[in-house]
């Protein structure tokens, strides 16, 4: 599994700016998810509404807020989490997980094995394609120093990533536009961890519209 991807995917300390920004790894931030077994369409008496409400501080978290949009007291956040152990079986993706993020040809989508299983006619509709985006809820973050390495299928591993379905709205009121940053607000710069290149930050923003744009299968 090389590295090679962390050579450009976030901005050297001394590049990194003072303001949170689109796709910055961040630390310290709480993360509430809520569960619950059917909508509350009646709060009478005798209903009964069951639902858990689970509170998180994960290690790391990422901005998922346009850069020129974050202020107000508002940020939308999500988990940096492992990635998914069927990951490796595709030999494309194990050699740089960050090729997930990009768009590729329509064979190196699947596994080799997953690939040789098709008929000559399925491939030959899939190969026709346009190069198209693969595991669309996921974005992968390259290894780097300041992440803590586990095992994905028996190698160890510093690559993590985000789900775009897992997406947390938080109210801080240290959160403020890029032009009201004042030395107050330090704590939040004291929590971005790490920065997107220029270049990682346009996948990002590519894929994640990509995420949201695409047409539904019906239309």
């Amino acid at each position: 599994m090389r590295n090679n991807a962390q050579i450009v995917f976030y901005e050297p300390p001394e590049r990194t700016d003072r303001v949170l920004r689109l796709g910055d790894v961040v630390k310290g931030y709480v993360l509430p998810s809520t569960k619950i077994k059917e909508p509350f369409l009646s709060f009478e008496n005798r209903v009964y509404h069951n639902y858990e409400i689970n509170v998180e501080v994960p290690s790391f978290s990422v901005v998922l807020t346009p850069c020129c949009s974050i202020g107000d007291q508002m940020v939308c956040l999500t988990p940096l989490i492992h990635l998914r152990k069927d990951f490796p079986k595709n030999p494309y993706f194990a050699e740089d997980f960050s090729r997930i993020n990009r768009m590729m040809d329509p064979e190196k989508t699947l596994s080799p094995t997953d690939w040789e299983q098709l008929g000559d006619e399925e491939k030959q509709r899939i190969s026709a394609k346009v190069k198209p985006y693969t595991l669309l809820d996921f974005f992968v973050y390259a290894p780097s120093d300041i992440f803590m390495p586990y095992d994905l299928r028996g190698q160890p591993t510093k690559f993590y990533m985000i789900d775009f379905r897992n997406i947390h709205t938080l109210k801080c009121e240290l959160i403020k536009n890029r032009d009201k940053i004042e030395q107050e607000e330090e704590s939040v710069l004291e929590s971005k961890c790490l920065q997107l290149s220029e270049t990682t930050r346009e996948e990002l923003r590519h894929k994640l519209s990509f995420y949201y744009g695409r047409p539904s299968e019906a239309e």
